[in-house]
């Protein structure tokens, strides 16, 4: 990946982890044509959560192909492979992929990433994934709800989403994007939410979070520097982080 390319510590995945585990759409799997054997390209894989959620859901032998552009990454993935599968890395950078690279392949996943990429990366992308299922989960989509409300949220929230649509990102709009973009080529697209619902036992995953959506907000807007010095200390409370889920199926 080139303009969306953000390097995260194998520590954030592992926070996280189970807190997408929980909200991923598991409805969505069960829409997914059978198959006597699968051969799964997991793009920009991190450390490998999405195989080690996915695997277990589907039935028959299931060979994984795990592509990212950090080889660190990618040695803890191998490390911890999906239950009963086997596995192969790949280093790449996957806005840079062509057909070949997807050869065989009877679905392609990725967590996380449709509002990282530009207009053009994901029109290659949609293009190149096309031909088969395709199940992409936890995109951004800009809905965050914090608990009890505080009139600085909102305001928060539009600088975070700025922030991430700059240098041309997609941000909180890659979802509608890409459906869009599998519909016009006659896929079948299923859109469901997935967010995260953290409480008092995700404390560390909220504080973290939380560190993080304030860092790029206040990057965007260098008001809230000041605004928001006490802000953090009163919304470790329970959050809904807005995610979506995606599935395109050829026809």
């Amino acid at each position: 990946m080139t303009a969306g390319y953000i390097r995260v510590s194998p520590g954030w995945l592992a926070l996280r982890e189970p807190a997408d585990a929980a909200a991923r759409a598991v409805d969505l799997v069960r829409e997914l044509p059978a198959r006597d054997r699968w051969v799964i390209h997991d793009l920009a894989c991190g450390t490998g959560s999405m195989g080690r959620w996915l695997a277990p859901l589907l039935a028959g032998p299931q060979h994984w192909v795990l592509h990212d552009r950090d080889a660190d990454l990618l040695e803890v993935a191998a490390a911890n492979p999906p239950a009963g599968a086997t596995v192969e890395v790949r280093q790449s950078d996957i806005t840079r992929l062509d057909a070949d690279d997807l050869a065989g392949a009877s679905l392609v996943t990725a967590s996380a990433l449709l509002d990282l990429l530009t207009e053009e990366e994901l029109a290659a992308l949609v293009s190149l994934c096309a031909v088969c299922p395709t199940l992409l989960t936890l995109s951004v989509t800009g809905n965050v709800r914090l608990t009890p409300p505080d009139p600085l949220d909102a305001r928060v929230a539009d600088a975070f989403d700025d922030h991430q649509r700059r240098g041309g990102l997609l941000g909180p709009d890659g979802v509608a994007r890409a459906a869009d973009r599998f519909r016009a080529l006659g896929a079948d697209v299923h859109v469901r939410p997935s967010p995260w619902r953290l409480g008092a036992e995700h404390a560390g995953l909220t504080a973290e979070w939380l560190e993080g959506w304030l860092d790029a907000a206040r990057e965007q807007d260098p008001e809230l520097v000041d605004e928001t010095r006490a802000y953090s200390e009163r919304r470790l409370t329970a959050v809904t982080v807005g995610h979506a889920d995606l599935l395109a199926l050829p026809r």
